[in-house]
């Protein structure tokens, strides 16, 4: 851990929170954000403590979201101790075997039906009352991120080369969005932030900024993970074991057609964001992480091409651009 005067303080603060913490603390491999994570030991066992810098960082949705979750019997790291004008938190360790690193051909059929029987609880089981709203204004200003970060900054496209054809494309992704129902919304239910648990799998990650949104978006969040990637056939049988069991918990779900016709543009919408975030975490924060992810999130949305009316503008700038072609090109660049 860098000595640095936030240090010093979490450092004090977990002396007074904790006192049988004994030994250093070790860093975590953190997510996008400004929060840092640490490992340490008491007697108890394991536990993590969250830093979460209040000028950058609220711990305040953390805290609701982790109690919306334990009461809907999902499990999530419990918060133990908390100084939220600080932006300290002591949370219940779930361990380090990420889904990402355990999933392969055997593993993948019950560790998502672990993570498809959460998701149905959540859904079914969390209220929405007091998240923000999945709405146009959020769904549009996601999707900027792509042609700002990743046409512009990352493949060097200036407004004057990119036209209005995306952004038609993104006027109908969204109408597709508000189509849905209502539900509890995680925002990033995939493979990096769940947990393989003995009992009670998974453990959930990263759930603070959850939202009121479509019921398709944490299942293709899931299912189009962007950083493992499925035959369509998997993805097809998941998809209707999940059908069966939302529609048995009372979730208003709509006939066979209509929730995959959901679920792929949800799916362009978010793989957009993400690949915006991607390249915005690499040109404005020095981020390469995520760099090698965004050809495959690119991928999935290629694959929806020729499928779907609403995605025939973005396909055609596409190809008039030769996108495949300039991402290549920037992936030996960077």
């Amino acid at each position: 851990m860098t000595t640095d005067t936030r240090a010093d303080e979490l450092r004090a603060w977990l002396a007074r929170t904790c006192p049988d913490a004994g030994g250093p603390l070790t860093p975590i491999t953190g997510d996008a954000s400004f929060r840092r994570y640490f490992r340490v030991t008491t007697d108890a066992g394991r536990r993590i403590v969250m830093d979460a810098p209040p000028e950058r960082e609220s711990t305040g949705p953390f805290v609701d979201i982790a109690g919306r979750l334990e009461a809907a019997g999902v499990t999530a790291p419990r918060v133990l101790a908390s100084d939220r004008d600080r932006g300290f938190l002591l949370l219940s360790d779930l361990g380090d075997r990420l889904y990402l690193d355990e999933l392969d051909d055997r593993s993948a059929d019950p560790l998502y039906d672990d993570a498809l029987g959460a998701l149905v609880r959540m859904q079914a089981d969390i209220p929405t009352s007091g998240l923000p709203p999945y709405d146009a204004a959020r769904l549009d200003a996601e999707m900027d991120l792509f042609p700002v970060w990743f046409l512009g900054e990352h493949l060097g496209l200036g407004p004057d080369r990119i036209g209005a054809d995306p952004k038609a494309t993104f006027e109908a992704l969204t109408a597709a969005a508000l189509e849905q129902p209502r539900v509890f919304v995680h925002r990033d239910y995939h493979s990096r932030n769940l947990m393989v648990l003995a009992q009670d799998n998974p453990g959930v990650l990263d759930f603070q900024d959850a939202v009121a949104g479509p019921v398709t978006y944490d299942l293709v969040s899931l299912l189009r993970d962007c950083y493992i990637r499925w035959p369509d056939e998997r993805v097809t049988a998941w998809i209707e074991g999940y059908r069966e069991a939302a529609l048995a918990r009372g979730i208003e779900l709509p006939d066979r057609g209509t929730l995959r016709r959901w679920f792929d543009l949800m799916g362009a919408q978010r793989h957009l964001k993400a690949i915006g975030i991607f390249a915005r975490l690499w040109h404005r924060d020095g981020k390469p992480r995520y760099l090698a992810d965004i050809p495959r999130t690119w991928g999935y949305i290629e694959a929806l091409f020729g499928r779907y009316a609403e995605l025939e503008p973005l396909a055609r700038f596409a190809r008039e651009r030769d996108i495949a072609t300039r991402l290549e090109r920037a992936a030996v660049e960077a």
